[in-house]
């Protein structure tokens, strides 16, 4: 892939990092990365990826935005109630970088349809909102070997996890075999803007650093933020033996 002159100077700050260079940045444009959940996690998600360069961005998302969303969910404003967050989305996204492949796709995911959604993409971004939908989107990620970075936020917290598919690794299984009795959300628990922007970018950074094969010592672990202490820590992952998809 050659880059124009155009996209030199757009991406000129990052290309003049050691660890990014034209190289980086060719791998960048390259790059095929599909988001579930265009919420308060990828919101913020699907900006950084389009000021980073990536050249194909899937945004899946059947939701249409709603008031009590505009708190967090950035990309949206009052005149987009009622729209197809995918539509805004995609617009957006055209904003940054109008020469950025945008593949939206308007569906709930289900055991049905997800295998043709994810097949032609190389990372896979998790921030949706729920259990079902979070085994479904683990479950046919290590089916097809993808890098799946998975994040989730409740109250003042946030997490997120890589699994990368391509090697032997726990799976979002291993840590949470059933669902819980008491489901986690922003609808039950409430959420702050803050840390959804916070784990969004996270997850943007960790599609970045999978892109130029840097080692960040997230792999087999899930890192943890609470932004009131204002903390980070790690927790090790393991493959749990009793694991439904036999990691």
């Amino acid at each position: 892939m050659k880059i124009s002159k155009i996209d030199f100077e757009r991406y000129s700050k990052q290309i003049i990092l050691k660890e990014f260079g034209i190289i980086g940045q060719k791998k960048t444009m390259s790059s095929k990365v599909l988001i579930f959940g265009i919420g308060g996690l990828g919101c913020p998600l699907s900006i950084y990826l389009a000021n980073l360069g990536i050249g194909n961005i899937g945004i899946v998302d059947d939701d249409k935005v709603e008031l009590s969303n505009l708190n967090r969910q950035i990309i949206f404003s009052q005149k987009d109630i009622g729209k197809y967050k995918v539509d805004v989305a995609k617009q957006k996204i055209k904003e940054i970088n109008k020469r950025i492949k945008v593949n939206s796709y308007k569906i709930r995911v289900n055991v049905k349809n997800i295998e043709k959604i994810i097949k032609n993409f190389d990372i896979i971004c998790d921030g949706t909102d729920n259990f079902e939908t979070r085994y479904i989107i683990n479950d046919f990620c290590l089916k097809q070997k993808k890098i799946l970075i998975s994040a989730a936020v409740s109250g003042f917290e946030g997490h997120i996890f890589k699994f990368d598919f391509k090697e032997r690794t726990p799976c979002y299984r291993c840590f949470m075999p059933q669902i819980p009795k008491q489901s986690l959300n922003c609808s039950v628990d409430g959420v702050t803007p803050t840390i959804t922007g916070v784990m969004g970018t996270l997850q943007a950074n960790e599609v970045m650093n999978s892109i130029l094969k840097v080692k960040t010592n997230l792999n087999k672990k899930m890192l943890i933020f609470d932004s009131l202490e204002m903390n980070f820590r790690k927790i090790n992952l393991s493959i749990n033996k009793k694991c439904k998809n036999k990691c």
